[in-house]
């Protein structure tokens, strides 16, 4: 197994991810997808130094050419996108197939104009919505928890507020 933890965090790497998510989900590595981030090296240096787990910040063009490379190796990652658009990208239009994982775990989302309130720290805008309904359509369950003990509820429990 390759990927053990697909999350969306609009913080993608900090401590919460591996200390309490990685005894969740055992990780040796992380694997965040984000194109600002890989494009800005002070950016991709400060989210590889937040962990001392060995951490790629990719494109996600990037993450295309190499994404059965990363199914076939006998490290396991966390596969992580800062936001729901890029990770509907990788699941949907991609069609990668995260190793048995089914569930896309969301955590912090910031209030910002336009964006819809779920709960504390996890607010989404329409086009985010869009996203998990995407994903959501593909086979997968969007949970929304920042902490492994701190679940909000899935997508069904809110998808009304996006139209859905």
């Amino acid at each position: 197994m390759s990927i053990s933890f697909v999350r969306i965090d609009d913080r993608m790497i900090h401590g919460l991810i591996t200390v309490r998510w990685g005894k969740e989900y055992p990780c040796d590595g992380i694997i965040a997808v984000n194109d600002k981030a890989a494009n800005n090296p002070v950016l991709a240096g400060a989210y590889k130094a937040a962990s001392d787990k060995k951490t790629f910040v990719w494109t996600l063009e990037h993450f295309d050419k190499v994404k059965d490379k990363v199914l076939n190796s006998s490290t396991k990652y966390f596969l992580i996108t800062k936001n729901p658009q890029d990770m509907k990208k990788i699941l949907v239009d991609f069609k990668f197939k995260p190793s048995d994982v089914k569930t896309v775990i969301v955590g912090p989302g910031n209030d910002r104009e336009n964006a819809i309130k779920l709960g504390d720290n996890q607010s989404f805008t329409q086009e985010e919505g869009d996203a998990f309904e995407a994903i959501e359509e593909n086979g997968y369950k969007v949970d929304f928890a920042l902490l492994p003990d701190q679940r909000l509820g899935s997508w069904d429990k809110f998808k009304s507020k996006f139209g859905y």
